[in-house]
Parts: C-alpha cells; structure tokens; sequence
C-alpha cells in the first residue's frame, strides 16, 4: 500500500484532483461497514471525499442504503483489474488516502485508525465521533 508521503496515482482515476480522501471498500468487510457511516459526517464539509466500490453497481447502491451511506462512489470489478485499488497498492479494506493538491498522500490509512480519522476530521474542521461514543483506537480491516 503507498505510504503517506507518496505521490498518489491519481491518473488510475480520472478526474480527480487533491485535496480529496479515497476511500478504498468492499461491501461485506464489517470494518468497511463500520468506517463508512462515520465518514459520512464529514462528507458535507469542504473536504471532498470518493468512495471506490470493489462491488458491482447493485449490491454498492444496497450497501449505501443500508449504512445511510451517499458519499460519491466509483465501481471496480475483478473483470477490470482493479485498476485503482491496485495502482495504490491496496491489500485490505478499509483503506483510506487524504490527497494534497500536489498529489501527496498526507494520510495513508489501513483498517480503523481512530487517530487517523480524527486527523482527516480536523482537516475537514469537522467532529468525526461524539462524546458519548464508544470508539475503538484501532480494529484490522
């Protein structure tokens, strides 16, 4: 997976351009189905977030229905190769990437990373978790 302080292959998706946090899922990873509602409360901030679907178009739409998820999402598929997940170097998901406008990866993140989410929260000048919550710090994807 590129580490934070690689250049992002933003080629591998076309018309994109930084600052923007990809968002890299499978519907059927709970941990996925954990990070994504949580996202979704910064989504409407200035920060620009893209989920990128490893689904096909039907089970993604139902996968956004039931997490209350409508953050803008791009399909790949095992037939096309996968080209971005693989142009990042993706091996688990959830994975999550704060691109700068230079194409810096500022925040390369794997799995819940409760740290790694406040950050990209503050970014977005927005609260990521309540007070009354109980948030794990860490959990594998």
């Amino acid at each position: 997976m590129l580490s934070t302080g690689s250049k992002a292959p933003m080629s591998s998706l076309p018309g994109l351009d930084g600052p923007v946090l990809l968002v890299f899922y499978k519907i059927s990873c709970p941990i996925c189905q954990m990070t994504l509602p949580f996202l979704e409360r910064i989504a409407q901030g200035p920060l620009p977030i893209v989920a990128i679907s490893q689904d096909d178009e039907a089970a993604t739409r139902r996968f956004q229905s039931r997490f209350g998820v409508t953050l803008p999402t791009r399909l790949e598929s095992e037939d096309d190769g996968y080209p971005a997940s693989n142009a990042f170097g993706i091996t688990h998901v959830p994975s999550l990437f704060l691109v700068e406008p230079d194409g810096t990866i500022a925040i390369a993140s794997e799995g819940f990373v409760k740290a790694d989410l406040e950050s990209i929260a503050q970014r977005a000048a927005l609260p990521m978790f309540r007070a009354d919550e109980s948030v794990p710090a860490w959990k594998a994807g």
